[in-house]
């Protein structure tokens, strides 16, 4: 039985080695996870500016609700896109079951409700402090949102940072949706769980490390990207 000192020293040379599989596996997480962020940004920050700065019945309820779905059960989403894409769902003449699309779609769904969370907090406290200079200026509701999700941009890079965390180890709904094949839809966090149960533990170690260090990587990138534009923009 190999001991914990060697099964890290294969999970090393796997990485110094340039493994394929890990390579494959790593760039089909980023190119998914990246693909539901990006979408996440452009749906989910929005949504939350305009909850933050809209006057309608119901918001408070929309807010809780908002709220909550940050905490939404991924094998759910996974379950509910699944039905949607399959051969008798309404979308299932597109074919994108078991496709690194319909794992996009699934992660853009786990995504949107915890940056617009973020996002509406952010934006009303901006909001707060500019609602009179924007309302003198005879901005209308659009451009209120607009203006305020640039003011604070380098802010809402929290958003982006939990959305990405978010969707980067997410397992359930891309298992369910994505079928975890191989070279096909097999991401870090499924083939982590996979390599695991069945013994492979230098690769899932792999994984695992090269998924953390991702992570901090981007973090740190974005850190000292807002850090740069602060000090440049005031």
């Amino acid at each position: 039985m190999p001991t914990l000192s060697s099964t890290f020293a294969e999970a090393f040379v796997l990485l110094l080695a340039f493994d394929e599989r890990v390579a494959e596996i790593v760039w089909l997480s980023l190119k998914v996870s990246g693909g539901a962020v990006v979408l996440g940004t452009l749906i989910g920050l929005p949504i939350g500016a305009c909850l933050a700065i809209g006057r309608f019945p119901g918001k408070t309820t929309l807010t809780v609700v908002m709220n909550g779905l940050m905490g939404l059960p991924s094998v759910v989403v996974g379950v509910v896109v699944y039905l949607m894409l399959s051969r008798s769902g309404p979308f299932g003449g597109f074919g994108l079951l078991y496709t690194p699309t319909a794992m996009i779609i699934a992660q853009t769904l786990l995504v949107i409700p915890l940056m617009a969370a973020i996002a509406r907090q952010v934006v009303d406290d901006a909001w707060q402090r500019y609602a009179e200079e924007l309302q003198v200026m005879r901005f209308s509701w659009w451009q209120s949102v607009t203006t305020l999700l640039h003011d604070c941009r380098h802010s809402l890079m929290v958003a982006v940072l939990a959305g990405l965390g978010r969707a980067m180890s997410e397992v359930g709904a891309v298992m369910i949706v994505g079928g975890n094949i191989d070279r096909a839809t097999r991401v870090m966090t499924t083939a982590i769980a996979l390599e695991t149960s069945k013994g492979d533990l230098p690769l899932a170690i792999a994984l695992g490390l090269v998924l953390i260090l991702v992570i901090l990587v981007l973090n740190a990138v974005a850190f000292a990207m807002r850090g740069w534009a602060m000090r440049r923009y005031g």
